[in-house]
């Protein structure tokens, strides 16, 4: 089986399996497992976000997106010809996220030999755990697959138990910092399993553009900054713009040292095992009382007051 990953969260999917050696090219993003970013990059991105401003990469999107492909990434495809993959394993749930699906059946359409064609378009934590399975199906390895998912999801009702009788803080999770966007699909599920309430998107829903007038008028006790596809470290540099919003000094997050930058591209923004980390984070940030106050694994503490005050 060969096997040409078109998104980071398959990639992951397929080392859950227990398959990383059937990988033969993945995208430009993949960095998970350690290693596969060696592997034939069949990818890349149309914009230089490292050097970008979060509202300059917001931008830059919104301007591919109505361009004539209306893709922000290029796909490789005669290096998809010359891998000559068994397997292609992509998406259609997201066009900001890799490569759209249409511009993968073109050109898969074109290839000599054709692979088999698996989309992965989860939009709950169930969903993600399903393609888990899917995925390792599809590699000869769902027996594994299927005992590796049972781990996870045994971890996730022991998470849900360990905060179930503690009171429920009133949680916004932004997956976007300039403009702000609400953290959709499955992270309110996630809030929900790590014992929160989330207040701005609902479990299932696509992520929507927010105020932060708006943020602040709902005053969550506990402000997650998960920008998509950004590290924790990365995630609180773009926030040190907040805090000279007005306003910003005043949220109840803010005074009570609350507000929380995350490794969102490890585990909040793809759709893999690795969202099962997430929920065990975010129950460790939202419920100190329970697990103490050292500052997990994938999480920084981001609650600057602003000099304007």
């Amino acid at each position: 089986m060969r096997v040409a990953s078109l998104l980071p969260s398959a990639t992951e999917m397929v080392h859950f399996a227990g398959a990383t050696d059937a990988l033969v090219g993945v995208t430009h993003e993949c960095d998970h497992p350690p290693g596969v970013e060696r592997l034939p990059k069949l990818t890349k991105s149309r914009i230089e976000g490292h050097s970008m401003t979060s509202a300059g990469i917001d931008a830059a999107i919104g301007e591919l997106l109505l361009s004539d492909d209306g893709s922000i990434y290029a796909l490789d495809a005669a290096l998809l010809e010359e891998l000559a993959p068994d397997l292609v394993l992509t998406q259609g749930l997201c066009d900001v996220c890799a490569v759209s699906t249409n511009l993968v059946e073109r050109a898969v359409a074109g290839l000599r030999k054709k692979p088999e064609l698996l989309s992965l378009n989860p939009a709950s934590l169930g969903e993600v755990l399903d393609d888990a399975v899917r995925v390792g199906e599809a590699l000869g390895r769902g027996d594994e697959a299927r005992a590796k998912v049972a781990v996870l999801e045994e971890r996730l009702v022991l998470a849900e138990r360990s905060v179930a009788e503690y009171p429920r803080p009133r949680v916004g999770c932004i997956e976007w910092l300039d403009p702000p966007f609400s953290a959709g699909h499955w992270v309110p599920e996630m809030v929900r399993l790590a014992g929160g309430e989330e207040l701005f998107a609902e479990p299932g829903g696509r992520s929507e553009r927010l105020d932060w007038g708006a943020v602040f008028e709902a005053d969550p006790d506990v402000l997650v900054l998960m920008p998509c596809g950004f590290d924790a470290g990365r995630a609180a540099r773009e926030a040190n713009s907040l805090t000279e919003l007005p306003g910003w000094s005043d949220l109840s997050a803010v005074r009570g040292g609350r507000v929380w930058a995350v490794d969102a591209n490890s585990h909040f923004s793809r759709p893999a095992p690795r969202l099962v980390d997430g929920v065990e984070i975010l129950a460790r940030l939202l419920h100190p009382e329970v697990f103490g106050t050292l500052e997990p694994a994938g999480a920084t503490r981001f609650s600057r007051v602003s000099s304007r005050a």
